[in-house]
């Protein structure tokens, strides 16, 4: 009998390639789900809440939002959000 050299056919989808970067944390301002973008699967420009800055296609950043409020959340760079708890009061 011959052997199965073929590969099992994997859906390609970016929800997939993600999900395992998904995580929860938790802040001075509450729980969130925090999830890793490759910059192969950022395909459009985004605003970083925490600098103002722009996102650029294909760059590396973090998805974040309240637990309960997925429509809440925001695309920010990695940096920003590690130091977004840091910044002085009515800083974003």
């Amino acid at each position: 009998m011959g052997r199965r050299n073929r590969r099992e056919q994997i859906p390609d989808s970016a929800e997939l390639k993600i999900s395992n970067y998904r995580r929860a944390e938790t802040h001075s301002d509450g729980e969130w789900i925090v999830q890793s973008i490759a910059g192969s699967t950022s395909v459009k420009p985004y605003r970083c809440p925490g600098c103002d800055m722009e996102i650029r296609p294909a760059t590396p950043h973090i998805v974040a939002w309240p637990i309960d409020l997925v429509e809440e959340r925001r695309h920010w760079h990695t940096p920003c959000w590690d130091k977004r708890n840091h910044r002085r009061p009515g800083v974003r």
